[in-house]
Formats: C-alpha cells, structure tokens, sequence
C-alpha cells in the first residue's frame, strides 16, 4: 500500500500530527477509515475548502476510507475558530438545505462505489436529540476548562468576547469523534490547522472512553504569496458551484496566481504525480505560464469535468490570443436596438455585475481598470455602439481577471 503520508507531506498538506510514527505505521500497514467535517454554513464550498478537499481524494486513492461529516448539528452553535466575532444564528431549514448542496458538490471528488467507498454523514443524526444533562454527564466531564482556554481559538475570543454557545463546540465536535470511532472503527480526524484543538480535543475524548488510540492530523491554512486568505479575491470568494462561479473565471483564477504560488499549488491542487510535477520545478518567469496553464485545467477538470474545463481554456484563448471559442465566458444577452442609439459603458459594467454601482464603474475607468475589446477606456461617458460589435458580442474587462461577454440579439 502507498505511504500516503509521505506523499500528503511532500504534497505540503501535513501541518500537525499526533504521535506520527504510530499514524504513519498505521497508514502503511493497512486500510483507516478517517473523517473531515465541514459545517454547511453557504450552500457552496469555496476554493478555501480545496485543501481537505483533496486531501480526502488522495487517502481513497491509497485505500482508505473516508467519511466526509456536514455538520448541520455544529452549524446550530457555531465553531469559534478563526472568527472575531460571533457567526451569524442560521434556521435548521437552511442549513439542511445547504448540506444537501455540498452533498452534491463532494460526490465530484470521492468515490462512493466500491471496498473504500465513502461515507456521507450529518452530525444533526446524532447531535439533535442529545439529552443535555446526559451529555454534561457523560461527556463534559472529561473536559478542563483550564485546558480549553490555553487553546488559541478560545484564547483570541476572549478579547473580544466568547458566548457560552460557542465555548460547548469543542466538546460537539469531540463528540463527532467518538460517535464515528463507536459506529465505524474511525481513527483519524483531519482538518485545516484552526481545528487543531478541536481535534486534539476528540481524540483525547476517545482514550478516556474507550482506552484506545485516535490521532489527528491539520493542513495548513493556504495564503497566497501577497498573505491573502486563499479563495478571497477583492471580488468575493471563487466558489466550487458553477452557478455563483462560472468554469471559465474559476479557470481564469488559477491563470492568474502569483508566479510564487504556481509551483505549490500544483501540488495542493491537482492529481498530477510528484514525479510528472518535478518538470515544473526548473521553470522560472515566462516559463511558468504553461506550467498555470495546466494549474489552471487540472484544477478546473477536477472540479467542473474536462469537457467544462476545456471549453473555459478555448473561451481564453479566444480571449487572449489563438483559435478556440469564447462560448464558456459569461454571458449578458443586449439587443440590437440598444446599440442603434450607443449604450453607456458604465451601464453595461453594472449590468453585467463588473461594477456594483454606476459610481463604481466611473471610478474603474477613472483608474484605468476598464476596457472595451481589448481597448482601455478613458472617458466616464464612453458610449457602446454596433460599430463596437465583434462576431455579435463586445467584451467588456474589468482589472486584469475579470471579462463578460456581451452578445447581441
């Protein structure tokens, strides 16, 4: 079997790890079912969520067995972590509509036929009828206050303020453990570097029980090389769901990391063996265009299908340069009476969602940030007519990433 820790360490997934050696012996010597769990908390992932993501498709693929979690139990109170302030209260309604979404969206990465195959669980299953004071009995007992706050997610909310709502999560999600390691022989939780004491927490639970071993194992929480939060754009989140992202801007954000980023992120965020990505290693300036490029398709193969991820590499090479159809770009349909008379550019930006406001797109032609077929715009009154009208479309860029084609009926 496939030392898949070394691979998901060589990969740069590992971050912490109880007791390696004893989690690495047992990786090697035979099938582990582990777990992730992710609060539904929006009814997408984010590219933010890639990182377990693929962490579980690369455990399957070595033979293991995972057991993806949607927390719409933990989503009731709300987890602390990373957070200034307290999350937002959701309805029951909504978040169980939200891990019916996500449910969709896991099932493009893992497999849920055959020996290893996964398993998609909801903590509400177990969590909603909990009896409290059983509970506090039978399982707040073996939790230290003491301990819990030298914990960095409680110890940053205590400047702030943290409810007592939030301060039971730990004990949720620990929880979540001990009901998987009981039901389905679960042994290793794993999850970004913020739930670090929420998984020590949970393994630690299981000893007391049960007298027997669980480990955990985090990912780092993925910056790119400017410190921003990956997934987060100056224009929101680049979301997993096609609706609210389409193939081609989730292409065209992989085109468009930072030189510094490509190398690791090949790693993170695609299947290509380590031995087929060491032809990248060498590649310094212009040459790493094409090593985004295959960023930029694997990534979005993985997620959207091959079919979706090469329609979005024609629609860019439509748009910058060489053969291939622009069809994958998105879309606002005008009509031709429009143009007979001019339409202001600034009113096409806001139609299109490239400006939130008309002021907004003044200020982006005012900075230079617009352009109209490839041509920046200088004037605030710049009118769009036929004569502006290329194989029945303008197209329209707002910055350097973001285009909408504008197709004329």
């Amino acid at each position: 079997m496939e030392n898949v820790f070394d691979t998901l360490q060589a990969r740069g997934f590992i971050q912490q790890v109880t007791h390696p050696e004893d989690i690495k012996t047992r990786l090697q010597q035979g099938s582990v079912t582990f777990y992730i769990g992710y609060d539904p908390t929006a009814s997408s992932f984010h590219i933010g969520n890639l990182v377990p993501i693929m962490a579980m498709v690369h455990m399957q693929r070595a033979g293991h067995r995972p057991i993806a979690i949607l927390g719409a139990g933990t989503t009731m109170v709300g987890d602390p972590s990373g957070k200034t302030e307290m999350r937002q209260m959701m309805t029951r309604e909504t978040i169980e509509e939200n891990a019916l979404a996500l449910r969709g969206q896991l099932e493009r990465y893992l497999s849920f036929e055959g020996g290893n195959r996964a398993m998609l669980l909801n903590n509400g299953d177990w969590l909603f009828d909990l009896r409290y004071i059983d509970f506090l009995r039978d399982v707040g007992r073996y939790f230290s206050v003491n301990r819990m706050l030298t914990f960095e997610a409680y110890k940053q909310r205590l400047e702030t303020g943290l409810s007592f709502l939030e301060f039971n999560y730990q004990l949720l999600q620990a929880y979540d453990f001990l009901v998987l390691r009981q039901r389905y022989d679960c042994i290793l939780q794993m999850g970004g570097d913020d739930q670090w004491g929420n998984m020590v927490a949970g393994a630690d639970l299981i000893r007391r029980v049960e007298q027997t071993d669980a480990y955990a194992i985090t990912f780092p929480l993925i910056s790119n090389a400017s410190g921003q939060k990956m997934g987060k754009t100056a224009d929101g989140a680049i979301w997993l769901d096609a609706e609210r992202t389409t193939p081609y801007e989730f292409y065209q954000y992989w085109i468009n990391v930072d030189d510094r980023d490509v190398k690791r992120f090949l790693r993170l965020y695609t299947l290509l063996s380590l031995e087929d990505l060491t032809q990248f290693d060498a590649m310094e300036g212009a040459e790493l265009r094409e090593a985004k490029h295959v960023l930029a398709f694997e990534a979005t193969a993985l997620t959207h299908g091959k079919t979706a991820a090469r329609a979005a590499e024609q629609a860019a090479q439509a748009m910058f340069g060489g053969d291939g159809e622009a069809a994958d770009m998105p879309e606002t349909l005008v009509t031709q009476n429009r143009f007979d008379t001019g339409v202001l550019a600034v009113d096409l930006f806001v139609e299109t969602g490239l400006a939130a406001s008309k002021g907004a797109a003044r200020r982006l032609i005012q900075q230079g940030g617009a352009s109209l077929n490839g041509t920046r715009l200088d004037t605030i009154d710049a009118t769009v007519t036929n004569t502006d009208v290329r194989d029945g479309a303008v197209i329209l860029r707002a910055g350097k990433k973001r285009y909408h084609r504008v197709v004329v009926d």
